[in-house]
């Protein structure tokens, strides 16, 4: 996942054309006998080679006018533990929206949002649930108890070591309106967790594990299995789901069809669907990527092949480098997620591609394709050990752009990173971490597996990855499993020092592995000017006249200069100093060059020359500011622009603001003048004033052309653009 969030081997084909129907059963709410659906099932030894240990047998039917999923499901389980086992148990993580005090955090300010733009909706609408119907073995009921998203079903028969058990569950589900991992919002419905899901027992500690799913953050902990799924829809939907997809008309009910998913050896099994889905599906060597998006863009397929193509390069860096991709297809949701991209087996669930999306540098993206390996293919508990999928996905998104000649997203990335202030070991569970789980799985996670990657060498890294590749594919993998495999492969010292390395709170990169500081802050000037750059374009035909678009120009290389008042009184002479202070400390940050001119004399010197050619940032009253009170007549004219009165903004006592035009000089370059109408601010509002001047030159800040400030420094009148990435940087 990545927040700012992937697929069988053999493809069976089967001849399976049977319609679906679902035999109504009263909802159970208590520990139960309940009567068995029409199913038959056996207790056997299974053959390990050609099985999973888990298989499932899934039909199901959406009902999209009451957004509803009625299924049954028949799951074989073998026993691969030592231990004799009385009840199986499956996770009904669907439960997790039963209630908002267990959904996800992450997306809570997403749903606040599409409440607002949907008033009629209940706060019930945006809550779900899964109720059991059933539970058999064998033609004969058994005793099941669904609580705290834990569903434990009591055997008739033990089950033995290296026994198989076959249960049928009939369950109905609730799909919750908004944003969630299983909700449906516009006309896209994301299905993950959408039936129950079998549990892994834990032989060490004689326990299934019944962990609740992750209010914040993941908790996806499954063993490979092999799926066949027949899932009845409208006719008019396009659904994705992982493995080989055939599709057939419903023999008993026109408009509606069947859409049935084979896939083996596969982590988990989500769907989307919507009945405006366009695919897009390109076959390179054997491997088929397709893309489900909604065509509602100008020039969107292009975009969409060029994800496409680095959905290719990135599978193939991963095969090589780790272990080959082993199955014929790769799927690509785009959904309403915001700021979230997720991953799945076999699939990953993107976000809206937008017009300034940059396919060939889209990190989430290749990230998500990361955890093909590290969560698809090498599982592990993510609830425990969270570093062994997300740490390798984005310490593997970073090496893929090292590979590739991305230079920002490259290993400088990792370089830049400071990590000294998270007191939190690497290998912590997420109870531990809190809300510090980015900061200590993803930046510290990543830094961890990069100095191993220095200390021995490209060719000993590859190596000892695709050992682990070769130990883990298909199983779960451990800590105490990844140390072992170190040891192996890169011998006692690589493990020694990897230990220290991710049980240490205060681990730190190795210095010769940190850049320089003329290197840190060459980074962070090209950073800077990749961000401003982006966020501009993310917005069409986005005037000049824009505050942030001044430190932009900057970064690209323009000349600015800061003209203070040259003739302000004591006061504020003070103020501009502490003003001046807090600007020049941030483009010191970014690296920006400038000049800063405060005295009549060079003021005269330079106006009509270098003054011409520079962006100007002035700070002051007008009556003090030389250079404004030089260039009045053009700016009054230059004002209209922007619909800023000079006559009634500038006569409003004690009022304070901004405005941005294009200089009076140059057409190509930017004045931002910060104001105040009288002598000085008050001594209370010096900070706001400053603040929000910081505010309305970031990349974040909505596109302020002009705005005005009231005595509490609040804005009161001003004209803005909105920025589509002002939202992700909200105050919670």
């Amino acid at each position: 996942m990545y927040r700012t969030t992937i697929q069988s081997v053999s493809q069976k084909v089967l001849a399976y054309s049977l319609a679906f129907t679902l035999a109504a059963f009263p909802v159970v709410t208590t520990t139960q006998a309940l009567a068995a659906p029409a199913a038959s099932s056996a207790t056997s030894a299974l053959d390990a080679e050609a099985h999973a240990p888990v298989q499932y047998r899934i039909d199901a039917r959406l009902d999209e006018n009451n957004m509803r999923i009625h299924g049954s499901e028949a799951v074989t389980y073998r026993n691969t533990s030592n231990d004799t086992l009385r009840e199986i148990v499956f996770h009904t993580f669907a439960d997790a929206n039963r209630s908002k005090a267990t959904q996800t955090s992450m997306f809570e300010r997403n749903n606040e949002e599409i409440r607002k733009e949907n008033p009629q909706k209940k706060p019930e609408d945006f809550l779900g649930g899964i109720d059991i119907r059933s539970a058999a073995a064998d033609g004969q009921s058994l005793v099941l108890s669904n609580s705290n998203q834990a569903l434990t079903v009591e055997l008739k028969q033990e089950l033995k070591p290296g026994e198989a058990v076959t249960v049928e569950v009939g369950f109905e589900v609730k799909i919750p309106y908004g944003m969630q991992r299983l909700s449906y919002y516009k006309d896209i419905i994301n299905g993950a967790h959408w039936f129950p899901v079998m549990s892994v027992y834990d032989e060490n500690k004689h326990e299934w594990d019944k962990t609740q799913y992750s209010k914040a953050f993941e908790s996806d902990y499954y063993d490979s299995s092999d799926f066949e799924v027949h899932f009845n829809v409208p006719e008019a939907y396009q659904m994705l789901m992982p493995g080989n997809l055939t599709t057939q008309v419903d023999p008993k009910e026109s408009g509606r069809k069947i859409i049935t998913a084979v896939a083996d050896n596969t982590r988990e099994l989500v769907f989307f669907a919507s009945p405006n889905y366009k695919v897009e599906s390109v076959k390179r060597d054997g491997l088929t990527v397709e893309y489900y998006y909604s065509d509602n863009m100008p020039d969107k397929k292009k975009l969409v092949d060029g994800y496409i193509d680095t959905a290719f390069k990135a599978i193939q860096f991963f095969s090589e480098k780790y272990g080959k991709y082993p199955y014929p297809e790769f799927r690509i949701a785009e959904s309403y997620v915001e700021g979230v991209a997720v991953e799945f087996a076999r699939v990953i669930q993107m976000g809206q591609i937008r017009a300034n999306s940059d396919p060939a540098h889209d990190d989430v993206f290749v990230h998500e394709i990361a955890h093909q390996w590290f969560h698809a293919l090498i599982g592990n508990n993510s609830e425990t050990e969270s570093f062994l999928d997300e740490g390798f996905a984005d310490f593997s998104r970073v090496y893929f752009a090292e590979m590739q000649g991305d230079d920002m997203n490259g290993f400088k990335s990792i370089q830049i990173d400071d990590v000294s202030w998270i007191d939190k070991p690497i290998v912590s569970t997420n109870t531990e971490v809190g809300d510090m789980e980015s900061p200590t799985f993803y930046n510290k996670g990543r830094q961890a597996i990069y100095q191993l990657y220095r200390m021995e060498g490209e060719d000993k890294f590859d190596f000892f990855m695709q050992e682990y590749f070769k130990r883990y594919k298909y199983k779960n993998a451990t800590i105490q499993g990844l140390m072992q495999t170190i040891q192996d492969t890169l011998g006692d010292e690589a493990r020694k020092e990897m230990d220290k390395i991710l049980y240490d709170s205060d681990f730190v990169l190795k210095p010769e592995y940190q850049l320089s500081e003329a290197e840190v802050a060459a980074y962070w000037h090209e950073q800077f000017k990749n961000t401003y750059h982006s966020s501009l374009a993310q917005v069409t035909d986005l005037p000049s006249e824009t505050m942030s678009r001044i430190v932009d120009k900057a970064l690209q290389g323009e000349p600015l200069t800061i003209v203070l008042s040259d003739q302000a009184g004591t006061i504020a002479k003070k103020q501009q100093q502490t003003i001046l202070a807090q600007l020049e400390g941030t483009l010191g940050i970014m690296g920006i060059p400038y000049e800063v001119i405060s005295d009549r004399q060079t003021l005269k010197i330079k106006l009509n020359r270098e003054l011409g050619t520079s962006n100007i940032i002035a700070i002051g009253s007008v009556k003090t500011n030389g250079f404004i009170q030089a260039l009045k007549p053009g700016i009054i004219q230059k004002l209209k622009a922007i619909g800023f009165d000079w006559k009634s903004k500038m006569n409003q006592k004690a009022s304070s603001g901004a405005y941005v035009i294009k200089h009076p000089y140059n057409q190509d370059r930017l004045l931002l003048h910060f104001f105040w109408n009288g002598d000085a601010l008050s001594s209370n509002a010096v900070e706001l004033f400053a603040k929000q001047m910081l505010y309305a030159v970031s990349y974040s800040s909505d596109f302020y052309q002009y705005y005005v400030l009231d005595k509490a420094g609040n804005i009161a009148t001003g004209t803005k653009i909105a920025n589509p990435m002002t939202k992700f940087f909200a105050e919670e």
